[in-house]
Parts: structure tokens; C-alpha cells; sequence
């Protein structure tokens, strides 16, 4: 076994393609562990942590893009380092071939094409809200995709924008949908009619796709950052979101996607709501319907909802839902229950998209089924991200924890797999819930890399005379580069049941393991 490495010294790429590149040299024959990361203390702390920086290092500064290799063979690291290279020499190539400039400061940028108004900031924490000033001081709004940014900086940076009338989505804002116009982590939808803001980026993914699979379309699909709506930072871009989306000619409908706001957040909400003269639906995760009470908003109780309320205030119907049936959803249960044994009682879901995880925890505590999680609303069930999985446990695994100086788990998919593995050999597991997110910045062919997970846990769990409930929800549209129904065939080849949506998922989980546990 040994490591490999190389600097390339003043050579700059965005986070996304090297988090893309790191998970492709993992998966190269022979190699054990590869990251490629910019030279950040954070990141060599990182690294080297990992067994990724050899003895005969060369120096390296934070301008620097840094390849680290551990493979079974200097044939095998060689190999990965080529394959690095090719990759970036296609990126490079595909760059040179358009018309496009290429500018190494934003000012240049600004001065090489003056009608550019917006930017994308995807740098490290301690340098994001320098660039977004930047930005902002250019006339620009700014898509701030950075993480690790305190509270202070983003209060101070929103302010500035409320100041300039720009928008500053973020930060670790990671979808948006901007004229048609797809950012970050987001999918090919129609165009369309339905505004959207939200402070949750695959909820965002989530009802965007379910509203092109509706039939309707999209106009705008605006992402604030998960921390906007609490009291410090005052809901000041959902705010300005609104205020935008109300003057967009192109959006007849609005939808607020977010968890409860703060107290103070909601009221301001509600008043600025009060002069829209469009039909607004609002998903606030894990809130009361109580809040909008005397207010002209349609609650809506989970992503799902909130989808199809949209699409039938787009058509200019009234935006009621008849009763859910859930009668495909029980016999698919009953199915499930005859295959399972008796002590079989518990669920473990792993996910890609906080949200989806979110909203899977709130719809089985509705169904009376308490999960450990390490995003759980109850402290009492929180569990640590690295701590074993115990009875019923939903796991965010593009949480923090999972993330550090790690790929996202829409990009990288080894840390799921992993913990796909222990979780089937767990006797007392009889339904594993997983998320299938695509879209442009995920993985090329995400079921394609849970799709032989699934086979062996399938298998492992057969070998003990278990039979195990894979329950997919896929997030994705007929248009996506990954293509929808091609996603579909290869996870249900592998033995998964797949479902339209998330909460259509957790539904079906939970009358699996309430059926279970009444017998």
C-alpha cells in the first residue's frame, strides 16, 4: 500500500468538480482513498488525517489544488493520478471551446461581459462572504453554496443585499432554478407558472419535480438558506424572494417550503403576504396549521401537498386535496408484512437530502413511530452520526458530520453503501428507506451505484433466512441527465420497491412496521 502525491500549484477548481473527481478515482481499480481539495489548513488537516499526505510532501499554499492517492500499487496510483489529469484536461478543453471569456478576479469578470448580474460563490467558509461583498459591490446577486459561514457574516452579507436590492441566497444555499436556469443541486423541469422560495434545498428538488410530474411548470425556484427564517437573521432574503417573485410577470402562484419560522419571522411573513395578490401555499415542515390561521396562505401539510396544491391553483382551480387513499400504499404493506418475520420490527433510512430525512421523521412521528436520528426533532432521540443505529433510526447523511472534507453523498455514494451493509445484517431490520436525489451535480447514475448495494444487502439478508423491504423514493425527471424511468428499472431489478415521493415512501414504511408490530 502506498501514497501518492502531487500539487499543482496556482490551479483553482469549485469544490463540485473536485468532490466529482475524488469520487470517480475511488472507484478506479486498486485505489483505496483519493481527495483532490484545494490547499486550505482545513483541508491538510483533512488529508492528512486520512493517510492522504505522504512523508515527501511538497509545500503547498491554499492557491494550490493538492491530489492525494492511497493505492494497493504505484501502478494503481499512477493510474488515478492519470485519470485526474484526463478529467480536468476535459474540463479545460470543453471551457476553451466556447466563447466565453474566462476571468481570474469577479471585477474582470464584470468588465469582460457588463450584463452579467449574478454569481455563484462556492469557496471555503472564511473566504465566502469576502467574495460575496465582492459580488454584490459589482451589482451582482449571489448564489452563496459555501458552508461553514458563521451567523454573524451572514446576517451582515443579507443586510448588504436587502441595502442593494440584490438577492443573497445562502449560505450552503444549494438549489436554484433562476429563469430556467438550473443552480447547484437541481433538476430539468418544465417551465411554468409556479414561483417557489425555500429555505431547504431537496425540498426544494423534491417539489419541483413532483410539480413537472404533475404536469405544471416552473417559473422561478428560489433557495434562501436553511438559516433565514430564524430570529437573527429575520427572514430577510424570503422576504425579498417574495417581493420578487410577486413582480415576476411569469409566476401566477407562490410556494414558501421551509420548517417553522421563527415567531417574529412569521408574523413579518404574514403581514408581507397580506398585499400578495397570487395564491400562496406554504410547507412548513413540523409546524401547526394554526399558524396561518386568518391569513388568505393554503397550508400544506408535506412536500407532496404542497405540489399538488400548487398545480391546481396554476390551473386556476381551487386548491383543495380530497382524503387521501392510501389503499395501494396498505396492500403493498400487507405484501411486504407476509415476507417478513416477526422480530423484524425496525427501520433504518439513510438519506442524501436533509429534507427528505426531515420530512420522513415528521410523517412516521405522525404515524406514532419515534425515530432516532442525528437531525431528531426530540433531543431525546438524537443520536451521534458516527454512533451505531439503534431500533427505528433515519440518518441525514449529508449532515456535517458526514461531509468533512468528504464528498456530498449525492456525489459520493461509498459512506451510504458502507452503512447500507451494516444495517442488513442487522437481524431485527425489515424495511431499509434510502433517497435517490439526481439532477445536475449529483452523481451520473445514482441508482446505478445503490442499485448492487441493494442486491447484496438483499442477499446478505437471504443467506440468514431474512427476507428485507427496500423502500426508494426518486427525485428526478424524464428530463435529467440521469433520466427518471432508467433511474426506476434498475432499482426495481435490484429488488427495491420504488415510490413518486418522499412522503409517499415514509407512508409506506410506516404501515409496514405498524402492521408488523400489531401482530
Amino acid at each position: 500500500m502506498i501514497t501518492k502525491n502531487q500539487v499543482r500549484k496556482h490551479l483553482y477548481f469549485d469544490s463540485v468538480t473536485l468532490m466529482v473527481a475524488s469520487s470517480m478515482m475511488r472507484g478506479l481499480d486498486g485505489v483505496i482513498n483519493a481527495a483532490v481539495m484545494m490547499g486550505t489548513d482545513h483541508n491538510r488537516a483533512l488529508m492528512t488525517q486520512a493517510g492522504l499526505l505522504g512523508p515527501d510532501m511538497e509545500p503547498f499554499g491554499v492557491n494550490d489544488t493538492v491530489v492525494g492517492i492511497l493505492a494497493e500499487s504505484e501502478q494503481a496510483a499512477q493510474a488515478a493520478i492519470a485519470f485526474f489529469d484526463d478529467y480536468i484536461g476535459g474540463k479545460k478543453a470543453a471551457a476553451e471551446q466556447t466563447s466565453e471569456q474566462r476571468a481570474r478576479t469577479l471585477a474582470a469578470a464584470k468588465t469582460a461581459s457588463p450584463g452579467v448580474n449574478f454569481a455563484v460563490v462556492s469557496v471555503p467558509g472564511r473566504y465566502a462572504r469576502a467574495e460575496a461583498e465582492k459580488a454584490m459591490e459589482l451589482g451582482m446577486h449571489v448564489l452563496l453554496f459555501s458552508d461553514n459561514v458563521s451567523l454573524e457574516d451572514e446576517v451582515e452579507l443579507k443586510k448588504q443585499a436587502v441595502e442593494k436590492g440584490l438577492l443573497m441566497m445562502g449560505p450552503d444555499c444549494g438549489t436554484t432554478i433562476i429563469n430556467g436556469t438550473a443552480l447547484g443541486f437541481a433538476n430539468v423541469v418544465r417551465r411554468g407558472n409556479i414561483g417557489l422560495v425555500a429555505a431547504a434545498g431537496t425540498g426544494l428538488q423534491e417539489v419541483t419535480v413532483l410539480i413537472d410530474q404533475l404536469g405544471g411548470g416552473v417559473s422561478q425556484a428560489l433557495g434562501t438558506g436553511g438559516r433565514d427564517l430564524k430570529a437573527e437573521v429575520e427572514g430577510r432574503m424570503m422576504s425579498l424572494c417574495l417581493d420578487a417573485l410577486e413582480q415576476d410577470p411569469e409566476t401566477e402562484v407562490i410556494v414558501i417550503l421551509s420548517k417553522p419560522p421563527a415567531q417574529s419571522v412569521m408574523q413579518k411573513m404574514l403581514r408581507q403576504l397580506e398585499g400578495v395578490n397570487k395564491p400562496v401555499i406554504a410547507a412548513f415542515l413540523g409546524g401547526d396549521p394554526a399558524l396561518l390561521e386568518g391569513s388568505r396562505v393554503v397550508w400544506a401539510g408535506d412536500l407532496e401537498q404542497a405540489a399538488r396544491l400548487a398545480v391546481l391553483a396554476a390551473r386556476g382551480e381551487k386548491p383543495e386535496l380530497p382524503p387521501a387513499d392510501d389503499g395501494m400504499l396498505r396492500a403493498m404493506a400487507e405484501e411486504e408484512c407476509a415476507k417478513l418475520r416477526p422480530e423484524q420490527k425496525h427501520l433504518r433510512g439513510l438519506y442524501s437530502g436533509g429534507t427528505l430525512c426531515y420530512e420522513t421523521i415528521l410523517l412516521l412521528r405522525e404515524a406514532g413511530l419515534p425515530t432516532w436520528s442525528n437531525i431528531a426533532l426530540d433531543k431525546d432521540y438524537l443520536l451521534d452520526g458516527g454512533a451505531p443505529s439503534r431500533e427505528d433510526t433515519l440518518l441525514d447523511m449529508g449532515d456535517d458530520f458526514f461531509t468533512n472534507g468528504l464528498p456530498h453523498p449525492m456525489i459520493d455514494f461509498r459512506q451510504r453503501v458502507e452503512r447500507m451493509e451494516q444495517e442488513a445484517a442487522d437481524p431485527t431490520v425489515g424495511v431499509l428507506l434510502l433517497d435517490c436525489v439526481c439532477g445536475y451535480g449529483t452523481h451520473a447514475d445514482p441508482a446505478g451505484e445503490l442499485a448492487p448495494a441493494i442486491r447484496r444487502a438483499k442477499e446478505r439478508a437471504a443467506k440468514d433466512g431474512r427476507h428485507l423491504t427496500v423502500i426508494v423514493s426518486v427525485t428526478a425527471t424524464e428530463a435529467d441527465p440521469q433520466v427518471r424511468s432508467a433511474q426506476l428499472r434498475a432499482l426495481e431489478a435490484a429488488g427495491a420497491l420504488t415510490l413518486p415521493c418522499n412522503a409517499q415512501a415514509a407512508r409506506l414504511a410506516a404501515l409496514v412496521l405498524k402492521q408488523l408490530r400489531s401482530v
